[in-house]
């Protein structure tokens, strides 16, 4: 057990590192990978139904029942998010349909998994991250394929049944089944519990192997366009987890909630995007969406152990000062 918490460790504290190294490998040897290239979307399915299985009810319970941040948390995600998405999206691509496209469905899609794990380690409220992103989980199957029709069905033809059947498989079922375990074995699922973190981060590696891979072809086409699409990705996901967390400390929002509300809103479930782009749009479109991932999955890391450094700073303080 030691031993897995060390692991554990080290693969939290360097998680922006391993997400850069696992993308250059993965965008330099592709063929390396072919292998697991149709694992996104299960990958993306064992996360959700981890998460599921990790939910704590009485925790749920206790958001639920303040529930003011989770309906703030939402309100910013679905406005700021999408609001500097749609900006960014006609700001950057007018021209380039496609890219645009992807960009609004990289903004348009629930929660990334990852805002779970990055408000555990920035010390977050993980109760109200879990809520945030379950409630997303529900709504998104209906919104997502709204919005994109609404502000890319301008660009190009987007159909809401595909879009809405796939977004079910993938998130909704899983997160419910996963809900369904705990429910009928909690005994069994209490001894998977502790390990969930470290599956989950697992198979967000293989999520990023996938997608990386899948889309080299594309995105070695696209070179020339990365720099610009990359800081274009970088503002859709800077600009709503800064702005998002300011929201919250301005209106008073206990610390550990704001962190939490910081990572819902900045990161969005891009891998899904991925996929989504690449299934009923073009692999073109899949390219802001591979970017965003690798953008908000590195930033997220950063300024979870930022925080995780300072909350340890403050303490060490305490520490001192009670000694």
């Amino acid at each position: 057990m030691k031993l897995f918490e060390v692991v554990m460790k080290i693969v939290s504290k360097y998680l922006p590192v391993w997400i850069v190294l696992l993308s250059v490998i993965a965008y330099f040897f592709p063929q390396a990978f072919a292998s697991i290239r149709h694992l996104t979307g299960p990958g993306l399915g064992m996360i959700f139904l981890l998460m599921g299985m990790s939910l704590s009810t009485d925790s749920i319970k206790s958001v639920l029942k303040a529930p003011r941040y989770t309906i703030l948390g939402g309100v910013l995600k679905w406005t700021i998010t999408v609001g500097v998405t749609v900006v960014i999206a006609f700001l950057f691509f007018r021209g380039e349909p496609e890219l645009a496209t992807g960009v609004i469905l990289a903004g348009t899609v629930p929660s990334g998994t990852s805002a779970n794990l990055y408000s555990f380690i920035a010390g977050g409220e993980v109760a109200l991250s879990i809520t945030l992103a379950s409630v997303d989980t529900v709504i998104s199957p209906v919104l997502t394929p709204t919005l994109v029709k609404v502000f890319a069905g301008q660009l190009i033809e987007i159909e809401f049944l595909p879009l809405f059947l796939n977004i079910i498989y993938i998130v909704f079922i899983p997160l419910f089944m996963g809900l369904f375990l705990q429910w009928k074995w909690p005994g069994k699922v209490e001894l998977v519990r502790p390990y969930t973190s470290f599956l989950s981060t697992m198979a967000l590696f293989v999520v990023v192997l996938s997608v990386i891979s899948s889309a080299q072809a594309t995105l070695s086409q696209q070179l020339a366009q990365l720099p610009v699409i990359f800081a274009a990705v970088f503002l859709q996901v800077a600009i709503p987890m800064f702005g998002g967390y300011g929201v919250a400390r301005w209106l008073k929002v206990p610390e550990a909630n704001c962190r939490s509300i910081l990572f819902h809103v900045g990161i969005c479930n891009t891998a899904l995007s991925s996929t989504l782009a690449m299934e009923h749009i073009s692999t073109i479109a899949a390219v802001p969406a591979v970017a965003n991932m690798v953008v908000n999955l590195t930033l997220g890391a950063l300024v979870a152990n930022r925080f995780a450094f300072m909350s340890h700073g403050d303490g060490s303080s305490a520490s001192k000062k009670a000694g």
